[in-house]
């Protein structure tokens, strides 16, 4: 197909990871056409002008609804601050435009769920930008299980850590407010629920708690503001087929930098992996000679695809931003009608439902349904 035109909402981490995806993802993969990167937009025309020069988008605006009403733009990134994402999205999808948005879905269930359902009006592709799912190692392990190599999955843990939030003198801002979120479930946790989903199926109930370190903080002006959101949440949770599930999430964890640890017990051995090391796994199965059984290392190589699509040798390793560049082809072939490899709205409400029934079970301090 012709080179996708392709519009920026957004330039701050994620959204120079999606400009850094447009613009190598015809490289990378050599079986796409180019795609046409024709506007950005950011908050200010000053700031927009100068992200388009340093990302390659041949315009820019300060109005993201000038880009959106871009005649050239076909596919639109979405990587604003959580509570922008259902207003973009909506406006692109009832535009005609594919959306790539960027997790979670939005703050308030009701915004997520009139994504969906503009999503379901229209033949457009609407997707999350969920990239640990794409993970060569993340789809090694869901072809063990699939398989069979641990037998039959009984138990799973998955803790999501990292300190950007752990420093108590850090300003306040924007993630510590409720119009964000309720925290660690919904900034954060969604990830490790997204590498659930794609391993197991649906989260179906859970019981929740979570916590404030940090209950205040100090504005930039040096004023005290109450944190209204939590940095901590630990949820029991049943899957799909009855698995149990235990989830910790903590965006106050001194020395955690991109931890996302997961440990999958099976009838006949184990898996672990944990995204700060990226590029291997270790597998564990009780067969052969007891006396030499122990968890064997898996070095990422291009035998897990695509990883040769980046590297002719393994060993070497891919990085966080070439995850984004893989969630970007599965998306072209999305469009293209092809099988792929993403989290469309529909499952990703269903993350989303799951994240809210974690918070009604922290308000009611009981088990909740997912349904119910």
């Amino acid at each position: 197909m012709a080179g996708l035109g392709i519009g920026l909402i957004g330039t701050g981490y994620m959204g120079k990871c999606h400009a850094l995806a447009w613009n190598s993802v015809a490289s990378v993969f050599g079986d796409v056409e180019r795609p046409r990167l024709v506007a950005l937009a950011e908050v200010d025309a000053g700031l927009a002008a100068q992200k388009a020069a340093e990302l390659g988008f041949a315009s820019s605006t300060g109005n993201w609804r000038e880009l959106i009403a871009n005649p050239d733009v076909d596919v639109v990134s979405v990587t604003t601050p959580n509570a922008f994402h259902a207003d973009m999205a909506i406006a692109a999808l009832e535009a005609g435009k594919h959306v790539w948005c960027e997790k979670p879905m939005a703050p308030a269930l009701a915004e997520a769920e009139r994504m969906q359902a503009a999503a379901s009006r229209t033949a457009k592709v609407a997707a999350m930008g969920y990239n640990y799912i794409q993970n060569p190692m993340v789809r090694q392990i869901r072809t063990l299980i699939a398989e069979g190599a641990i037998g039959t999955v009984n138990h799973v843990r998955v803790e999501m850590d990292e300190d950007f939030m752990a420093d108590p003198g850090a300003v306040f801002y924007w993630k510590s407010e409720a119009s964000s979120g309720y925290g660690a479930l919904d900034d954060f946790a969604v990830h490790p629920l997204s590498l659930l989903f794609v391993l197991f199926g649906h989260v179906q109930s859970v019981v929740t708690d979570m916590v404030k370190p940090y209950p205040e903080r100090l504005t930039s002006e040096g004023e005290p503001r109450a944190v209204e959101n939590h940095d901590l949440a630990s949820v029991l949770l049943r899957l799909e087929g009855g698995i149990s599930a235990v989830l910790m999430a903590n965006r106050s964890a001194w020395g955690r930098k991109g931890r996302i640890a997961l440990q999958i017990f099976g009838s006949k051995g184990s898996i672990l992996f944990d995204q700060e090391r990226m590029n291997e796994f270790e597998i564990y199965q009780n067969t052969g000679d007891r006396a030499l059984q122990g968890f064997r290392k898996v070095l990422a190589a291009p035998d897990h695809r695509p990883y040769g699509r980046f590297v002719p040798a393994p060993g070497h390793g891919l990085g966080f931003n070439d995850l984004k560049i893989i969630e970007c082809r599965e998306l072209i072939a999305a469009i293209s009608g092809e099988p792929s490899h993403l989290i469309r709205f529909d499952d990703g409400l269903r993350i989303e439902r799951s994240v809210h029934a974690m918070a009604r079970s922290f308000a009611e301090q009981r088990w909740v349904s997912v349904d119910g």
